[in-house]
């Protein structure tokens, strides 16, 4: 499985797009800041919107259009989903 993810440093703060095959490790990594670069400067450690694909073409497609986004539209498209803005990093790891 391949994943694109949102990561946001609060709600309505910083937001980050990525893809990943292994969310949680990469989650992880986020949160405890040992990405540097973007993610570590604006401390985007909460996990607010995942998708998964079978293919990584298609995800990196996916997050390639997500990036173009504005931002009223990458907020809308997690709060579609999330719209607390929970960690769904707690989801993942029960």
């Amino acid at each position: 499985m391949y994943y694109v993810y949102i990561m946001a440093s609060q709600k309505n703060g910083t937001i980050y797009i990525g893809v990943t095959n292994d969310i949680i490790r990469r989650t992880y990594e986020h949160r405890e800041g040992q990405l540097t670069g973007f993610s570590q400067k604006y401390r985007v450690k909460h996990l607010v919107h995942y998708e998964e694909f079978q293919d990584i073409r298609d995800a990196i497609q996916r997050e390639k259009r997500l990036k173009k986004w504005n931002r009223a539209w990458k907020i809308q498209l997690i709060e579609t989903q999330n719209p607390d803005w929970r960690d769904l990093w707690f989801d993942l790891n029960r």
